[in-house]
This record gives structure tokens, sequence and C-alpha cells, in this order.
């Protein structure tokens, strides 16, 4: 959907993620995650564990993590039937929708067939992008009566009173964030990872043994820590938890414009997991 160069990550805001580039396994990992996750934006009110997980069979989504979580949190894996690709239109419909409704209104716009030449000139910043997303995503697109159902996405999903499946412990879905490459040791003022300092009182029972960190490399402002591969603690970097409201850590979106605002296509296109 977007194309062109972001220098800094986007605003950390458990809702969706808008990243340029090819999906991956890790992508993926960090997009479920944040789906099962509690959103801070209080209009976003979709959160909980599926009972069935329907993916392809590309290598983004073959991962022995995923298939390491959906069996703790009993959720079931299927992937869709090779060379018969009738069962993964959803997705499909949802970027259709997109491209026909929303990207034609927007300052940088490339429709087919005109050769990767936009035909307005791109203006807008991939913060501004994000937020014109976000409105689309959380307020436009639930919000209205569906089709089939004459009830808007939204409304269906609150229902009478149900109420979402989550893990029993907050801890089971951290094997779908990144795993630092090597070890930690655990110092008297806490943790250094990625030139920054985490600190939890936890920590304190632990200086000088080895610990492994996993994070979200959306949100620089917590990571989990594991001790002999058993959960332990949150750590927090103070300065940066501190700086910004919890649905805007870390912290800065790329402010120069972005090239263009591209309709998606089957080979390449950003993507947006929702």
């Amino acid at each position: 959907m977007a194309h062109g160069r972001a220098r800094r990550p986007l605003p950390r805001r458990r809702r969706y993620t808008l990243f340029l580039g090819d999906p991956t396994a890790e992508q993926t990992a960090l997009a479920l995650h944040q789906a099962a996750s509690r959103k801070t934006n209080p209009a976003w009110p979709v959160t909980g564990l599926p009972d069935l997980l329907y993916n392809d069979h590309g290598s983004d989504f073959t991962s022995a993590r995923l298939e390491r979580v959906c069996l703790d949190t009993h959720i079931r894996l299927i992937h869709s039937r090779i060379g018969v690709p009738q069962g993964r239109g959803k997705i499909e419909r949802f970027f259709g929708t997109v491209t026909t409704e929303l990207l034609p209104h927007l300052p940088g716009h490339i429709p087919h067939g005109t050769r990767g030449q936009p035909v307005t000139t791109p203006t807008l910043t991939l913060a501004q992008l994000d937020g014109i997303l976000e409105r689309f995503v959380v307020d436009d697109y639930p919000a209205r009566p569906h089709s089939e159902t004459g009830q808007p996405p939204v409304q269906r999903w609150l229902g009478a009173g149900w109420i979402p499946r989550t893990s029993a412990h907050p801890e089971d879905l951290d094997p779908l964030l990144l795993t630092a490459a090597t070890g930690r040791v655990a110092q008297r003022d806490g943790i250094g990872f990625a030139s920054t300092r985490y600190v939890s009182p936890v920590l304190a029972a632990y200086v000088g043994e080895s610990v492994t960190i996993r994070y979200d490399p959306r949100d620089a402002a917590e990571v989990r820590v594991y001790h002999q591969d058993q959960y332990l603690c949150r750590a927090i970097a103070p300065e940066l938890a501190d700086a910004l409201p919890t649905d805007q850590r870390h912290l800065t979106a790329a402010q120069e414009p972005i090239e263009a605002v591209r309709e998606p296509d089957p080979v390449h296109r950003a993507s947006v997991l929702r």
C-alpha cells in the first residue's frame, strides 16, 4: 500500500502494523501478538485468541514459533490446500476495499496502468499515512453495516456480552516476540540491550545471572526477561516509558514524505497486519 523510505519506526499502538517490505515469519508472529493483545485505543475492541488460525503455505506462515504458540494457547492451526486458493479471499477483500475506497483519495496515489507514476503529488509522511489508515481501520471500516449480516462488524464482535478467549498467562504469547541473539547478564542497574538500560525490582535477585531477552522491535520501552527458559519479569526503560503516553511509545515516525501511495499487487506491497 505504501512505497518509499522509512528511517524511524512507527509509533506503537497495538492495533495494526503498517510496514514497508515483504511479509516475514517474524512480522506474522508479531501481528498475531498484536491481534491477541488488548488495544490501547478504546474504539478498537477486537482482542483475544482465535479458536482457529487459517493460513496459506507461505514461509511467513510456517514458522516453528507460530506452531508452538498455537499449541500452548490451544489454537487450531490449519494450512490451506496447495493450489486451491478459493479459501484465502478474505484478506484480499479487505485490500480491495482499501484499494478502491481509500487510496484513490490520497495524494501520491499510483493506480494500475500508470507505469508506477503517481497521478497526484506525494505529500504524505509515513506518520500521516499511518493516521489516515488508523481512522479507516478503526473508525470507518468496522462501523459500516455488512452487506450480508446487515450489522456493522464491530457491533457483531461486541455481541450480547460475548467475552473473547484469552491466554491463561500473558507470557504465553511471548514466543511470538523476537529473541535477542545473545544472552544478557543482569547487573545491579538492570540489563543493557540495544544501547538502553532496562530495570525491574525482580532483577535484584538475579544479579550476575544470564538471562534471555524477548522484545517487540516496535516498542523499545519494555522487554520480557527469561531465566533458564522460565518467564521472569517485564523490564522497562524509564526514559522511554515516561517520555510519551503508553499508546505512543517508541516514539517518532518518519517525517519526510513517502514517495507514493501505491495500490497493492500480488508480488510486492506493504502489508497491513491486523
